[in-house]
């Protein structure tokens, strides 16, 4: 059997920019390291990204043991940074660890403490969330992990809001996610944060990925919908979209999939994970989005194109959902060119 500690270092890929400073983003790896979870974090940060002309994220993965670990699977993997390297990175990306954080932990809980305390910022996927709760980071917060880990997460640490069925969890400076998919989906949104939604749709690309699945969807559907009822909500759902600056209505939409009202918003609700009005919100400001992102369009005209009535509803539901106003977003994110 091969001994992982006799494995050097691998040497990283990481992005060179000529100009800028890159957002810092480390992930750590310890024994039992899930590989899937790990292998996101890799492919959402640690790529290359020669379609950009800006600095993309500088990569790093941080042992927490000082030695090579051993993943699922009989992996073992290397890292060329220590807990040392916590000290100073802006992001740090927690993809497995144990549901119980046993004693060796110790020194790990109390670096992403100090990292905390000085303002990083954290990612956790699946079973990370119980490093991100043993250290204190979650008290009074929400938080999510895998459904399957959501018992033993309420358990052991109650001062935790645990979301149950959601597939990523944002507070702001903590954002949790579910089982393994809704990592990518938690990866993409903090993309989605600090470049904006044409970026995060660029990565997206590459991943060949959905864009945007919306955190407050469920993890799972309980009770599977019919084939033909699926169909008839998702063509519900494309013609909604195709008239996203109209006035649209839940009775506009059941009567498209020929359902009642009342059928067509539970199998929505089974299928999605909310509401009609809500996925068509959070849609309205993904297109709002795009458009302050890549015109010069005034906030009525983008809140005209994005279906809303008043463009004072537009800056309420955008602020809602987004974090920021529309003003603010777009200074943040708004391309050089724009039409």
């Amino acid at each position: 059997m091969t001994d992982c500690g006799n494995i050097p270092p691998t040497m990283q890929t990481r992005q060179k920019t000529t100009h800028g400073a890159a957002h810092s983003v480390a992930v750590l790896i310890s024994d039992g390291l899930g590989t899937f979870e790990f292998g996101i974090a890799v492919e959402v940060f640690g790529l290359a990204r020669p379609e950009f002309d800006f600095p993309w994220y500088d990569f790093k993965v941080v042992n927490t043991q000082g030695m090579a670990v051993r993943a699922t699977g009989g992996v073992c993997i290397t890292a060329d940074s220590g807990l040392e390297a916590l000290e100073h990175v802006d992001t740090i990306v927690v993809p497995s660890w144990r549901s119980v954080v046993d004693d060796d932990a110790k020194e790990v809980i109390k670096a992403v403490q100090k990292a905390s305390q000085r303002g990083a910022r954290f990612l956790s996927i699946c079973s990370g969330v119980f490093l991100l709760a043993s250290a204190g980071l979650l008290d009074g917060k929400k938080a999510t992990s895998h459904w399957r880990h959501i018992p033993k997460l309420k358990s052991l640490y109650p001062k935790i809001e645990v979301e149950e069925d959601t597939l990523y969890v944002d507070q702001g400076s903590i954002i949790c996610s579910a089982g393994s998919a809704a990592g990518i989906d938690a990866c993409l949104h903090l993309v989605r944060k600090d470049f904006g939604a044409k970026i995060a749709n660029d990565v997206a690309r590459r991943l060949v990925a959905h864009p945007h699945r919306d955190g407050g969807q469920a993890q799972f559907i309980p009770n599977p919908i019919e084939k033909n009822e699926r169909h008839a909500i998702s063509e519900s759902m494309d013609w909604a979209l195709a008239r996203i600056t109209e006035k649209v209505s839940v009775k506009n939409m059941a009567e498209h999939a020929h359902m009642s009202e009342r059928t067509f918003l539970r199998r929505f609700r089974d299928a999605v994970g909310n509401t009609p009005m809500e996925w068509l919100q959070r849609n309205r400001v993904f297109k709002a989005q795009e458009l302050l992102e890549n015109t010069q369009y005034s906030m009525e005209k983008v809140a005209e194109k994005a279906g809303y009535q008043s463009s004072e509803t537009f800056r309420v539901a955008f602020k809602r959902l987004a974090g920021v106003s529309p003003g603010v977003y777009r200074s943040r994110f708004q391309a050089d060119k724009v039409i």
